[in-house]
């Protein structure tokens, strides 16, 4: 399931052709009655208005979940951005020799950090998290010399403000692992298919070769295919762009 809410569109064939064959067996099960009687119509309506109902919730219930989660993965990109501009001006306040060394890292660090934001999961995002946890390693050696040969004011600032870049990251990555729950997305295909059995079954077999037969299907996979493209922080159309740490990045240049 991992690989399939990594790709929206593949989530909207699915969810269209399960919904559709769904439909179908619906009116299957409904065999060669051709009519039903006005009472049964009438409590069926009850029940399946009700399932539509539960099924409607679910869907906004998850789609706010995908969006505030994608509304925080860019909060933390521009709070990752402003901490690693403010360490960069910080850095002036340590030995020269050590405050370059330091700009230089940060610089290479902030290349990663795009790289985090733009490369696809495969082998590519394996090396950036592999250069950025070096990066870290080496940002934090330089500026925990310093801070230990004189504790003064000074040193604990650019001390914090290195702790607050890499605790950034973390945050970063924290959220991006902050997915959809499967068991939602399961719990909305069950309901989902459930819905259009009962569409299959209640539709008059006229109505069957029609467009209206269609309609539920697509509808319910447009909007997963929404959901599932907010959700995802590496495929599909709409991505948080790492448009602050870009423009930081041509900011900074070597002096």
């Amino acid at each position: 399931m991992h690989f399939l809410l990594n790709h929206p569109l593949l989530v909207f064939l699915i969810t269209i052709v399960a919904l559709w064959a769904s439909a179908h067996v619906g009116a299957a099960l409904r065999g060669g009655r051709m009519t039903m009687e006005e009472a049964e119509r009438s409590d069926y309506g009850v029940i399946l208005a009700a399932i539509l109902t539960l099924l409607g919730l679910i869907i906004g219930f998850s789609f706010s979940m995908a969006s505030t989660r994608y509304d925080q993965r860019k909060n933390l990109e521009e709070e990752e951005a402003n901490a690693i501009g403010t360490e960069y001006v910080r850095a002036d306040l340590l030995p020269a020799a050590t405050a370059e060394r330091v700009r230089t890292l940060l610089r290479s660090y902030l290349d990663q950090r795009i790289l985090f934001y733009t490369s696809p999961d495969g082998d590519q995002l394996l090396g950036v998290n592999a250069a950025t946890a070096n990066l870290q390693a080496e940002l934090w050696d330089a500026v925990k010399a310093p801070a230990g040969a004189d504790r003064s004011a000074v040193e604990a600032l650019t001390v914090s403000g290195m702790n607050d870049v890499l605790n950034a990251q973390g945050y970063v990555q924290a959220a991006w692992w902050n997915r959809i729950p499967k068991a939602a997305w399961g719990l909305m295909w069950v309901i989902a298919i459930c819905c259009n059995v009962m569409i299959g079954y209640y539709m008059r077999p006229s109505d069957q070769k029609g467009i209206r037969f269609f309609v539920m299907p697509v509808i319910i996979a447009v909007s997963f295919l929404l959901i599932a493209d907010i959700d995802s922080p590496r495929s599909g159309i709409i991505r948080v762009q790492p448009q602050n740490l870009t423009s930081l990045a041509s900011s900074l240049q070597p002096r």
